[in-house]
């Protein structure tokens, strides 16, 4: 299946007012994670712009450092994520606590950094941009559009960075089998 890049939402859409904004419920857990996860789906595009724009301004003012953080960040997750395939109880962990899992992930990441070089540069061009996105997800609510599209990506009819991302992060797989579980109900 081909990859597909989710358009750039229109500004009013992405941040309208106080209205479309909501904190999330942190007694439910599962209901906040559906959250950020659809809203990471349906606003990529967007957050890859924001995130453009302040690993451009730090990566201008410190160009090598942002590429050894960028890099030592990739290498991070894809170790964690090769990691956690393989071995059970890590990929477990990661399913029921993909933000402990992230956490870990930007953790290591730091360490490194910090032996490596320019931990500033970490905190304000890796860490920052995700910072923003988490917290955006977190608070915005959804509406019909974002449901409609999110559906579409989880049957699998459309696939996306953010949804590469979060398979590997094994995010959308919950989404896939109530769908096929409801289908399966509706047969009989």
């Amino acid at each position: 299946m081909e990859v597909q890049v989710a358009p750039l939402r229109a500004w009013d859409d992405f941040f309208p007012g106080s209205d479309r904004f909501a904190r999330p419920d942190f007694k439910d857990i599962s209901k906040w994670n559906n959250r950020v996860v659809n809203n990471l789906l349906y606003y990529q595009t967007n957050y890859l712009m924001v995130a453009a724009a302040v690993v451009s301004i730090v990566g201008f003012l410190s160009p090598l450092n942002m590429l050894i953080g960028g890099t030592v960040v990739v290498l991070v997750f894809m170790g964690f994520v090769w990691v956690s395939h393989n071995k059970d109880i890590l990929r477990r962990l990661k399913k029921q606590y993909p933000t402990t899992f992230v956490v870990v992930i930007m953790l290591s990441s730091y360490f490194l950094i910090s032996y490596l070089g320019d931990v500033m540069v970490f905190m304000f061009g890796i860490t920052l941009p995700l910072l923003l996105m988490f917290v955006h997800a977190s608070l915005r609510l959804r509406n019909i559009k974002n449901k409609l599209e999110n559906k579409i990506e989880g049957i699998g009819l459309k696939k996306t960075p953010m949804g590469i991302i979060l398979d590997a992060l094994e995010q959308q797989e919950d989404s896939i089998n109530k769908l096929a579980d409801y289908i399966s109900k509706a047969k009989e």
